[in-house]
């Protein structure tokens, strides 16, 4: 990846690096809060975190990390990986990682930026995700986005203390 750098109203979206390896993000992945719905479950160190981004750096994907404009704030990441040339589809992944961010917006606006560069610039066709069922706030940002549910995989992981089903989700160009 090109170290592509995108804006939109409030937010700048620069390539996750060594930059952002920090305890905040550390702190983040850490927090039951945070992570409750993600297949990382804690116990980060800054190490493994350095490691981490090094692997995904190294790779070069579409991982920007993102940034609150007025005060640069590193507040949560957003990816597009991997990306199916041949079918001309990426997966979608995003964390809001700071909770002072949460409930304002910013999913919803990083979420409509980087599918306009998909679907722009990369050309792709289409843009999946998987999100678990009981993550009731990012299933309804992604249908009010326009993403719809493709699949429904019955009991896939425990989350939360339960066992919990995960959507598969789509959205076209």
């Amino acid at each position: 990846m090109r170290n592509i750098e995108l804006e939109s109203e409030r937010l700048f979206y620069k390539r996750v690096n060594k930059e952002h390896i920090s305890i905040d993000y550390v702190n983040w992945i850490n927090d039951s809060e945070v992570n409750k719905y993600l297949e990382t479950r804690g116990g980060y160190t800054i190490e493994l975190l350095k490691k981490y981004i090094e692997n995904l750096y190294e790779k070069e994907i579409y991982f920007w990390a993102i940034h609150i404009k007025d005060s640069k704030k590193h507040i949560g990441n957003i990816k597009i990986d991997p990306i199916d040339i041949k079918t001309k589809s990426g997966e979608y992944g995003i964390l809001i990682g700071d909770k002072e961010s949460w409930g304002k917006g910013y999913a919803k606006e990083a979420t409509n930026t980087i599918l306009n560069f998909c679907f722009s610039e990369l050309k792709l066709s289409k843009v999946t995700l998987g999100v678990i069922e009981n993550n009731m706030s990012a299933v309804e940002l992604y249908k009010k986005i326009g993403f719809k549910i493709d699949k429904i995989i019955i009991g896939t992981k425990e989350y939360n203390h339960q066992i919990s089903n995960s959507l598969r989700m789509s959205i076209n160009a």
